[in-house]
Parts: structure tokens; sequence; C-alpha cells
């Protein structure tokens, strides 16, 4: 989970200062201040034209131009820090404006992706493939020009995570593999285009969330990546129209190539002081990689000084790595996943467990992936009719077949419909049971857990029934009512 300094708490108070009108202008700047925000109005000119050109068709000048512009406007910030009087909050605002720019431009109005390939897909005969990816090229894994399989060290520690991934830990591996593959299409670009390996995506990947995007760690970090809250602000993750972005796993992957590259520049592309950055914190990375001179991350001087979570980390995620590479060298077979995506257009309100309980499917049919492609929607909550849903390839005809009408149809409507009787709904009298109640916070809970454990409208209905403003942040101990929920 990445970990930043309190200071940067504040992020959203900066922005809302620098976002007022005429708060930068009515500041006398200096000449060097200046100029760093004419390359901030360039980049983001650069990086709109960017979008444009992807959104005509012109795919690989328009993934260059954006991996430019968003190069020049980090650079541009960086120096910003650095220069008094110059408001960094600026750069910050810019930069997840445009994350949310670039989101709206790919959905076109839709839930990830364009408009008229979503029209094309629905009024032909079944469903086009709108995403598919080629199968993983897992022989090249360069890394700042290295090869990935050189920099991995075969220690003591990462062969004892191999043993643990291999072992007990091999159906964890496998279905983080599966999940993978399902949003593979929507994560890997973001690191292709960056220049960092599949591999290092996977193995975060693996060790945070296993490849669930609604994951929440004890200690409040979510999603995919597990971003905390101020991390995740600090790249662009937030909430968005009462969603919390640190769930939607492209905006995700997206923060995380930022946070890594931020890392490997200040720690000299370090791989082992990056990954346990990404776990035990920015800061006692920077420190521990400066106070150890030429030592090796490995080395039992250095490594022994790492809080035993992130001894334990940094291997894990290694070993996985290692593995998404060479897994015929362990007998490991990763299935075959046809992570080819479509959409499909509701034609009657249903959820996501209706939906995973009519289309059926193998083995653990397709609520996972619905809920992983469609992050937005809480799974219990019925989806508007006419939504269109990012759905597997497979869905629609079973979706045709299952969904629309007849008995399975009417079965997952039926089961949905059902409630479990509550000891208090069976014991309290109809007063009480109806009174208003009470929640006290515990360490780890987000307004996003809470919501779903005690079967809320969501997150955003919690915070508004509570007084709380975006970002939403609780603390341990506070008591939120729990209006209008009903678990």
């Amino acid at each position: 989970m990445p970990r930043m300094r309190a200071s940067l708490l504040l992020i959203p108070i900066l922005l809302a200062a620098a976002l007022m009108p005429g708060a930068a202008d009515a500041r006398r700047v200096s000449a060097n201040t200046q100029k760093l925000y004419d390359e901030l109005d360039q980049a983001t000119t650069d990086y709109r034209n960017g979008l444009l050109q992807m959104r005509r068709g012109e795919t690989a000048p328009g993934r260059e131009a954006v991996r430019a512009a968003s190069a020049k406007l980090l650079a541009s910030a960086r120096r910003c820090e650095a220069t008094r009087g110059c408001e960094v909050a600026r750069f910050v605002a810019a930069y997840d404006a445009l994350l949310q720019h670039g989101a709206d431009v790919a959905a076109g109005g839709g839930e990830g992706f364009g408009a008229e390939a979503a029209q094309a897909a629905l009024a032909g005969e079944g469903s086009a493939v709108l995403a598919s990816m080629p199968e993983a090229g897992r022989s090249v894994a360069m890394l700042k020009g290295r090869d990935l399989r050189e920099l991995i060290e075969m220690n003591g520690p990462v062969k004892a995570a191999l043993a643990e991934w291999l072992t007990w830990m091999r159906p964890s591996l496998i279905t983080s593999w599966e999940n993978y593959q399902q949003m593979r299409f929507l994560m890997w670009p973001e690191y292709e285009q960056a220049g960092l390996p599949e591999a290092l995506l996977f193995g975060i990947l693996a060790k945070e969330s296993n490849g669930r995007v609604h994951a929440v760690s004890r200690a409040g970090a979510a999603g995919p990546m597990q971003f905390m809250p101020a991390t995740g602000a600090r790249f662009g993750l937030g909430w968005r129209d009462g969603f919390d972005t640190r769930y939607d796993p492209q905006l995700a992957a997206r923060a995380s190539v930022l946070y890594f590259n931020e890392r490997f520049a200040e720690l000299n592309n370090d791989l082992e002081f990056a990954v346990a950055a990404y776990n035990g914190g920015e800061g006692r990375a920077l420190r521990l990689k400066r106070a150890a001179g030429d030592k090796d991350f490995w080395d039992p001087s250095v490594y022994a000084t790492l809080p035993p979570e992130t001894r334990d980390y940094v291997p894990y995620v290694l070993a996985a790595a290692w593995l998404f590479l060479h897994p015929e060298e362990y007998g490991l077979e990763f299935p075959q996943v046809n992570g080819a995506a479509t959409v499909l257009k509701l034609q009657a309100p249903a959820s996501i467990y209706q939906l995973a309980i009519c289309l059926g499917g193998p083995r653990e049919g397709y609520f996972r992936a619905l809920r992983n492609l469609n992050p937005r929607y809480e799974p219990h909550h019925a989806i508007p009719a006419g939504t269109e849903l990012r759905v597997p390839v497979a869905v629609p005809p079973l979706y045709q077949r299952s969904c629309v009408s007849g008995p399975r149809a009417e079965l997952a409507v039926a089961l949905m419909a059902a409630s479990k009787p509550t000891v208090a709904s069976m014991s309290a009298p109809p007063a009480r049971a109806a009174a208003a109640r009470t929640y006290r916070v515990r360490s780890g809970d987000t307004l996003s857990s809470i919501a779903r454990r005690h079967d809320c409208a969501g997150p955003d209905q919690l915070a508004r029934a509570n007084g709380l403003r975006a970002p939403y942040v609780i603390r341990a101990g506070q008591r939120l009512q729990l209006k209008g929920c009903t678990g």
C-alpha cells in the first residue's frame, strides 16, 4: 500500500484554493514561476490534443503525445516544488482534471468505451469485441532499459516466497491471474506506454488485492492497487460523482505508474527499494536507500531494518512477477482466460448479483468479472434499464438466453427479492427496530466498507447523512448515523 507524509492530507484544501478564480493571478509571481505556469498550460494543451488524436483513431501518436505531455507536466511540477512562490497545488489540480478528462473521453459518455464503438457493437448481430489484448509477451520484460529477469535476485527470501506462491498460496495466485486477465485491457496499456514491465503490475496486483477491485485493507487502502486516500489523491484518485476512483482498475494502474516513476527517479531505478516504498512508505525507503550507501537492498544490515511486513512484501511481489515470466519452469499452468470485453445494454433493471445468478457459467461464474469491470455499481443495487455495462465477450448471448425472460430470469428476480431475517427483526419491538442506529468506526474502516456491511444506499448517501464532505475522512471511534441502512 503506497503511503505518504501527513502534510499531503492538505491537498484537497490546496486544490480548492488553487481552483478559486483569480487566486493565482492575484499574486505577483516571479519570472521563473511564470515560466513554470506557461509550461503547465502548454503541457495541458498537448495532453488534450493527444486525447483527441486517440479519439480520431490515431492511437500510437496520440498515446505518445499524452505520455510526453504527462512527463513534461510532472517535471515542471517537481521544479515548481523547489521554486519559491510556485503553487504545486495548481499542477496537482491540472493533472487531476486531465485524468478525469481522459476518462471521460475514453468513456464517450458510457462506462469505459467510445460511444460509436458501443453503438456498433449493439447494432450488430451479437456483440462486437470492443476491448481485447494479445497474449502476454512474457519473453521481454524491460525496466528502465534493463531486463527484469536480471534485476530479480534469486536469493533466500525470494525463493521462500516462490515456495509459498507455489503451495498454499497457489489458489490465490491463480485467482489473481484470472482476475487480471479480465481487466488486462484496462490496466496493461498504462504500464506499457510508460515502459514498465507487465510482470511488475501483476506482482503488485497479486499481493495487494488478488485482482479484486473492491478490496479494502484494515488501514484503509482500497482498490486493485491498494492506494491510501491521501496517496491516491496525490496521483489523481479520489471521490468523483459519488464514486471512489481508487476502485477503477484503469485509473488505479495509471496512478501506480506515476507512483513508481516518481520512486524510480528518486531511488536511482532500484527495483527492490521502489517496491519497499509501495508498502512501507516512500520516506522510509528513501532514507534507507541513502543510509545504505554502496550496500544493496538485500544486505543484512539494510534488509533487517525494514518492518517485518515490508520484509515479506518485497519478496512476495518479486516472486509473483518471476512466476508471471517463468511459469513453465515450476510446472505452473496459468489457465487460459478470454479477456476480450464488450458492452451490454440492460433491457430491464438488474443488479450485478441478479445478473450473476441468471447468467450461470462455469466454476466461479461471472460475478467477479462483472464486479471488476463495473466498479461504480454496488452489487446488490438495481442498475437502470438502458445502462451499458462492460462484460466478458461470452456474456451477451447468455444474457439474451437466460436473463431477459424465462425460468432462470424469474428465479434470479425471486432470489434477489428474498432477505435473511435478522435477530433484531425477529425479537425487537417494531418501534425500536425502526429507530435510527449508529456505528462506531473501527480502525481500517472506510465509508464504502461500512456502507456495504450495513446495506446502505452507498457511501455518498452515508456521507450526506453524517454531514461529511469529500474526501470523506473518518476516524476510529467516530459515531456514524446509519440512516437508510437496512443491514
